[in-house]
């Protein structure tokens, strides 16, 4: 399993100049990286002095660089839903439609880059993955993916099977099943079909909230605007348990006049380079180092309390629900829902307050 490091800012800050810069500090370091961008223009492969393609291609010694392009990544993950499918159904009916067809629509290109990602973490080939995204919020919304496909699963299988419909159909769904399908799905109608998809989802969402897997760094300029986005790009990628290891402030010398606004992280000052990429490297930071931030979420069993961490945001921006067995949390342009472990789960909220970036709901 690889590192995954990616940079969140707002655009213009050198969130694509300072990845490549890591990708090559890491393997400087003897570590085998894959730096993969979803920019699919010219621009990455400029920077790199190499022409990038679809597939990893060597850069320098440890390093390679891998361009996402929708149409390539849609045609290899058809092909498999084309297999799984085989798996389920004796007469499968997307035989006859083919990968070279699909176009690519709104919202495609997330979850192939996250299963891109995925593929290349679990081939064993690289020590670290760095993701340079085009564009920060569609970043968190590709990594909390796992974690709101997961919630979709769970609640929309334990709305049908407490349905009318599902509990009239659950006894003729395992035999009609067996004729059909080369599974036997006998205790739960969805078992079958969604097992690996769960597991999949169960694996990404666990990589996405450990710091030893999964990190972020924030990217800002001493321009206002930059460091206002790189604050509620904090607070985002707190909701969707994304852990932010530090804040990088580019073509900088000087952090005093930021350490109280993005406490308790470090800022590190990144001095204008011109792409003089000796000079960036020996000015990063030691990206191990986000396993001392601060967590997303934790749950104290014992005082009944749950504590999320939401900075850059303030409390008329939040808003905590409970319509179902989980509690909703609200903050800008994300929502999360949290699993409560079994003896809290349904327990009625009694009280919540908000203060120095903290939520604390008690049950």
């Amino acid at each position: 399993m690889a590192v995954i490091l990616t940079f969140l800012g707002k655009g213009g800050t050198g969130r694509s100049t300072i990845a490549i810069a890591a990708a090559k500090g890491l393997a400087a370091e003897g570590k085998r990286v894959l730096l993969a961008t979803s920019d699919s223009g010219p621009a990455p492969g400029l920077l790199l002095g190499t022409k990038l393609t679809t597939l990893p291609t060597p850069v320098e010694t440890n390093l390679k660089a891998v361009q996402f392009q929708c149409a390539a990544l849609l045609e290899s993950s058809w092909e498999q839903v084309k297999t799984i499918e085989a798996q389920y159904l004796r007469t499968p009916f997307f035989k006859n439609v083919y990968g070279q067809e699909l176009g690519v629509l709104p919202g495609m290109d997330s979850a192939l880059a996250l299963n891109a990602l995925r593929e290349y973490d679990n081939s064993g080939d690289y020590d670290a993955i760095v993701y340079d995204g085009n564009n920060s919020q569609e970043t968190l919304r590709m990594l909390g993916m796992p974690e709101i496909l997961s919630w979709y699963i769970r609640r929309f299988r334990q709305v049908f099977l407490d349905s009318d419909l599902g509990k009239a159909l659950s006894p003729f769904v395992q035999p009609i099943a067996s004729t059909v399908l080369s599974v036997d799905i006998s205790g739960d109608t969805f078992a079958g079909p969604t097992k690996e998809m769960s597991n999949v989802l169960e694996q990404g969402k666990s990589a996405v909230s450990d710091p030893n897997r999964v990190s972020a760094y924030l990217v800002t300029t001493e321009d206002e605007v930059a460091q206002a986005t790189a604050s509620y790009l904090w607070g985002s990628a707190q909701q969707v348990g994304l852990t932010v290891g530090g804040i990088l402030l580019n073509r900088s010398q000087q952090t005093s006049y930021l350490a109280d606004s993005f406490a308790p992280l470090t800022v590190t000052a990144i001095p204008e380079a011109a792409s003089n990429w000796e000079t960036l490297i020996k000015a990063l930071p030691d990206f191990s180092g986000a396993t001392s931030a601060p967590r997303s979420i934790s749950i104290d069993v014992a005082r009944r309390h749950v504590t999320l961490f939401l900075p850059g945001f303030d409390k008329k921006q939040i808003k905590l629900t409970q319509y179902g067995p989980e509690l909703t949390i609200e903050a800008g342009d994300q929502r999360r829902n949290i699993l409560l472990p079994p003896s809290l789960t349904g327990q009625p909220v009694t009280g919540a307050k908000f203060q120095n970036g903290y939520l604390i709901v008690s049950l």
